[in-house]
């Protein structure tokens, strides 16, 4: 399990993210898949898996203290490119994560609820097999299914010892994706937090002073913005495959024409 961790999540608005941008760049350098981007900025896809209760889903939106996600992350569909089955948990106020690098190949294989063995993953770390069979024993526990795929762009920024990081998330785009495969592309999404970006504050031991600069600074108060739970909404239950309603208050469709024009060029 990866140290525990802190995050403080915050909606601003463009213009206060580019102040925050400036702000930060004075104590943190650019993460290594930041650096030369258009916007300093990459393409961020996870995989979100549940049951059809959304069992995780209502975990979230009842406020359970020590609750976890079943994702997969991933950057894009090169064959060579890893995919990360990870488990992140809450417990209290800390976050911690647990993931497996597997070779995109077996993707498929393994949401089908086939047991993991070495040759699926890209490392033999043993740390890496572990991650992934609970990985895959919460999976079949409580049968959980692919059910939506989230894109944004991240900027992000990290201290030299990887203990803070700072990252900001745009255009935060969710669909439904009920197969046992990963995908770049989206026909028919939803947006989620109009006009608004996410700050995420993350350190694993102390809180740093200078935090409480920026938060002072951009006027913000900490608050929730779960991007699964606000896909979830945004999409409703008939879509995503669940057998009982959701809280559907979420955002209105984007259509193909209008994502084209969010989405940077580059990234398409």
């Amino acid at each position: 399990m990866q140290q525990q961790r802190f995050e403080l999540k915050y909606l601003i608005t463009e213009e206060m993210a580019l102040r925050v941008r400036d702000f930060v760049r004075c104590y943190l350098d650019f993460d290594e898949y930041s650096v030369g981007k258009p916007d300093f900025s990459y393409p961020v896809h996870s995989l979100y898996l549940d049951s059809d209760d959304l069992k995780l889903y209502w975990e979230t939106i009842n406020g359970i203290k020590n609750r976890y996600k079943l994702r997969l992350r991933y950057y894009d569909t090169n064959a060579k490119s890893p995919v990360f089955f990870e488990i992140k948990r809450r417990m209290n106020n800390c976050i911690m994560k647990q993931r497996g690098g597997v070779r995109q190949e077996f993707v498929p294989y393994l949401l089908s609820g086939h047991l993991p063995r070495e040759e699926h993953l890209l490392s033999k770390a043993p740390k890496q097999m572990v991650a992934l069979q609970r990985f895959c024993e919460l999976m079949n526990a409580i049968h959980a299914k692919p059910k939506v795929h989230i894109f944004y762009m991240r900027e992000a920024y990290v201290s030299s010892n990887d203990q803070v990081r700072v990252t900001i998330d745009r255009k935060v785009f969710g669909e439904e994706n009920l197969d046992p495969t990963i995908k770049t592309e989206m026909k028919d999404p939803v947006l989620s937090f109009q006009n608004l970006i996410i700050l995420e504050l993350k350190f694993t031991n102390r809180f740093p002073d200078w935090f409480r600069d920026l938060v002072r600074m951009a006027n913000v108060m900490q608050c929730g913005a779960a991007k699964y739970v606000e896909s979830i909404q945004g999409l409703g239950s008939r879509r995503v495959g669940a057998d009982m309603p959701v809280i559907e208050e979420g955002p209105p469709k984007i259509s193909n024409f209008q994502l084209k024009d969010l989405i940077p060029t580059w990234v398409q």
